[in-house]
């Protein structure tokens, strides 16, 4: 069975060889680790290794893991679907959302977030495939709630996340990367999350700056129970909770 260490490597490498076949810079492309039901040791692990970035869909558990790992420099995204009572959590504890999809949620964010902090940093989720499963605003509806975001106090607007359907067309993420660049001058985006570890390098091809890998990295996902068995891979982001 091959390390956390040796797994990140690996996982660099496709980064590597994804960016230079399509005549970018590896290092335009940032690698956030998706440890959402991964333990704090293997976290820790990760981070020992050198990985810094990590994806957490549940609050409480992003918490414990933090608390465990306080001192240790790691940056909290959250990319999991987030309810309304738990922004102020989130505001507090998290450096990125990546799951911005209401002009709602994310003014309970600037409210919420600490003067003491660095701004939040956030990105819209776009529902690139409109399918009803997933989460996020419509192509459409982004430069409007990017307006209202690219306004607010406390909030830094990065850009911009999706989760195509699997086995998407590049076409798909062509159209992610093309919304991505009409909108990166008028609101200062340098940021494009998408791709993930049967996709990553479709989307580095079509512009993707950040690419979310968990079961690559840190194995299949995890139950949350302990007499639960483990749920079969999905690209399906949960809530929140």
């Amino acid at each position: 069975m091959r390390s956390i260490h040796d797994n990140l490597q690996a996982v660099r490498e496709r980064i590597r060889g994804a960016a230079q076949a399509a005549g970018r810079d590896p290092g335009s492309v940032t690698l956030l680790a998706v440890s959402k039901t991964h333990p704090a040791p293997l976290v820790e692990q990760a981070l020992a290794a050198g990985q810094r970035a990590f994806g957490e869909n549940f609050v409480q558990e992003a918490m414990d893991k933090m608390d465990a790992l306080r001192g240790r420099g790691a940056e909290w995204h959250l990319i999991g679907t987030l309810q309304s009572n738990k922004t102020r959590q989130v505001a507090a504890r998290f450096d990125w959302v990546q799951s911005v999809e209401s002009e709602k949620i994310a003014r309970r964010l600037a409210e919420q977030r600490p003067g003491s902090l660095p701004a939040l940093n956030v990105l819209i989720q776009v529902n690139v495939s409109g399918e009803a499963s997933k989460s996020g605003v419509t192509p459409g509806e982004v430069p409007g709630l990017a307006k209202a975001v690219g306004g607010m106090a406390r909030l830094r607007l990065r850009g911009l996340m999706a989760i195509p359907e699997p086995g998407a067309e590049a076409a798909r993420y062509r159209e992610l990367g093309a919304l991505y660049g009409t909108l990166q001058a008028a609101f200062g985006f340098d940021t494009l999350s998408v791709g993930m570890s049967d996709d990553l390098e479709t989307a580095i091809a079509e512009g993707s700056t950040m690419v979310r890998i968990g079961t690559a990295i840190f194995g299949e996902r995890r139950s949350r129970g302990n007499d639960v068995p483990p749920a079969p891979p999905s690209r399906k982001m949960r809530p929140a909770a």
